[in-house]
């Protein structure tokens, strides 16, 4: 049975793989770091989501594409400073019903201070701050409120393995006083193998709770993605599935699309 359908959305971020047998070294660090968040990698992700039945009826769907540019600033020799911002563009079918709301969503804004070296244990983290930002074009497409609160990631790499768990929390603290608070945690554990041909297998949660209305969002995504070659430019492509564990009262449910394409940046 859904539950009540939240302003707030959880977005996640994506990982990706490369292949390219002429170069396998390059292309081994390369899988590497497009599977840590955190890894210093100037990348351009856009994701692309589809969901349906939405609404009581269940006859809404939704089109959700999150562009999210991925750049690492060093600050000294020993750490990185990792901005990671998720900017929606939203298309939205009878959600609610009867009405097709399109255009830009709130921005999320992460900031992520991380070592340049893993631990001894082999453990690589980050930490900082994240933001929410009002810049829905249409007020059903976001919050109208400013928000902000902690983000943390830790991971290990090991072969081609790599598995974490990245989490923030946020509380709003102006905005329009007509609208519900913003009060979202958002959990995302991942796990990510990469196979000899640098094809890079995921499997994550992106689980929301809305501690304001005390409902959870949890849709479980799978899929593939392929990291090429194309002239000298290197780019990502995937596609794979999501099925809603839980969702709101008016949220989506059943299975849903993802399709992933990660322009990429080495230095």
């Amino acid at each position: 049975m859904k539950r009540q359908l939240g302003t707030w959305s959880a977005i996640s971020f994506c990982c990706s793989i490369y292949a390219a047998p002429a170069i396998t070294n390059a292309a081994d660090d390369i899988a590497a770091q497009l599977a840590n968040p955190v890894a210093s990698l100037i990348s351009a992700p856009i994701q692309i989501n589809y969901d349906e039945n939405y609404g009581v009826s269940d006859d809404g769907s939704a089109w959700r594409t999150n562009i999210q540019p991925v750049i690492p600033i060093s600050i000294g020799e020993n750490w990185n400073l990792i901005s990671r911002t998720i900017l929606p563009v939203i298309d939205q079918d009878s959600v609610p019903s009867g009405q097709h709301p399109s255009g830009i969503g709130d921005v999320v804004q992460s900031v992520f201070f991380s070592p340049k070296e893993a631990t001894d244990s082999g453990v690589i983290w980050g930490v900082g701050p994240v933001f929410l930002l009002p810049t829905a074009t249409d007020d059903l497409l976001g919050t109208d409120s400013w928000g902000a609160g902690p983000t943390a990631v830790a991971l290990k790499q090991n072969g081609p393995w790599t598995y974490g768990f990245l989490g923030n929390h946020i509380e709003s603290f102006a905005g329009s006083g007509d609208r519900i608070d913003v009060s979202a945690t958002f959990l995302q554990p991942f796990l990510t193998y990469i196979t000899p041909s640098k094809t890079t297998l995921y499997l994550n949660t992106e689980s929301t709770y809305d501690w304001e209305r005390e409902d959870w969002s949890v849709p479980v995504n799978f899929g593939v993605n392929q990291l090429l070659k194309v002239g000298n430019q290197l780019l990502q492509v995937g596609v794979g599935g999501r099925y809603w564990v839980e969702s709101t009262e008016a949220g989506p449910e059943g299975w849903g699309l993802r399709l992933n394409l990660i322009f990429v940046f080495p230095k």
